[in-house]
Formats: C-alpha cells, sequence, structure tokens
C-alpha cells in the first residue's frame, strides 16, 4: 500500500511540472555549510507546492492553518511530533498532515534528513503558525 501511494504522489507531482526540464531527487543536494534546514521549491501554482528539505537538527512546532501536507522521507531518520502523538520515522515513510495539525520534527540520525514535502493549496508560508513550548 506504501508503495502505490508513493507511486500516486511522485506521479502527481511529475505531471504537475510544467516545463520541459525534470531533476532527479537523487541530484538535489543541501549546502555544505548547512545550519539547519535548507528547502528548495520544486514546483508551485495555486493548487500545491513541493519542495525538496533537508532538515540537519529539526522543524520547530507549528501548524498550517490553511493547507495540508503530505511528506516523504528520502533519506534519514527522525522522530516526529503529530498534535500529541510522537512516531519515529525514516527512510521510505509517508506522512500525511491535515491542516491545524500540529507537527515537528527532530533528526535523529546522524546525517540530514532528505524530504519531499507537497503541500496543498500553495505554500506561501503565510498561514504558517509557530507554537510556543
Amino acid at each position: 500500500m506504501k508503495k502505490i501511494l508513493l507511486s500516486l504522489l511522485l506521479s502527481a507531482l511529475m505531471l504537475s511540472v510544467k516545463s520541459q526540464s525534470f531533476k532527479s531527487a537523487d541530484t538535489i543536494n543541501a549546502p555544505a555549510n548547512l545550519q539547519n534546514i535548507y528547502s528548495r521549491q520544486l514546483y508551485s501554482d495555486s493548487l500545491a507546492s513541493s519542495f525538496v528539505i533537508f532538515i540537519k537538527k529539526e522543524v520547530k512546532a507549528h501548524k498550517h492553518i490553511s493547507h495540508t501536507e503530505h511528506v516523504y522521507i528520502l533519506d534519514g531518520e527522525g522522530e516526529m511530533l503529530l498534535n500529541d502523538k510522537k512516531i519515529k520515522v525514516k527512510k521510505g515513510d509517508i506522512i500525511f498532515i491535515p491542516k491545524n495539525t500540529i507537527h515537528s520534527l527532530k533528526t535523529t540520525s546522524l546525517f540530514p534528513m532528505k524530504v519531499i514535502s507537497i503541500q496543498s493549496p500553495m505554500f506561501d508560508g503565510k498561514d504558517r503558525i509557530f507554537i510556543e513550548n
């Protein structure tokens, strides 16, 4: 089931690319001087945005008021908080984050996590609310 969902997510992402160029996620690397988070947009329109994101340390607790997020872990391991539930996540996992869900991530691997994040509708950062601990 996980492979089918991943295939559907990646197929949708590939179909949404309007330009003639295609780049494999394997060729996208974090900068050598990565301090914590590096994000590279893959695509965006009014309906969705997609990113490759590297997380060296953590993503602080936050929620999104008006959009959902799907995260596919390409590499690494971590601990994710989804509202009040902590889960261990690793390469190959798919996480579905409904709108208004508090979420955070702490990398536990010795190297940065690499994820694909697909957010709908388009992500512009305006609906991200950080949660104080």
